[in-house]
């Protein structure tokens, strides 16, 4: 399935190329460690997966959130 815009279950975050790759070679600890501060939080959101997609970041979620959170 695709869509025509970002979800709301997708937050999207501008970056450079060379920060992009440290991270996405990294995803799966990175994920982790959302994951555990919304724990700390107590939010019910938490991170799935994160991919890069042209000079961007983007890390898709279980929720869709709201703009408080």
């Amino acid at each position: 399935m695709t869509i025509k815009r970002p979800s709301r279950k997708q937050i999207i975050i501008p970056i450079n190329k060379n920060n992009s790759k440290i991270i996405t070679s990294q995803a799966n600890n990175y994920v982790l460690k959302i994951n555990r501060l919304l724990k700390d939080i107590k939010s019910k959101i938490s991170a799935n997966f994160i991919c890069y997609d042209n000079k961007k970041i983007i890390i898709t979620t279980n929720k869709a959130m709201a703009t408080l959170d």
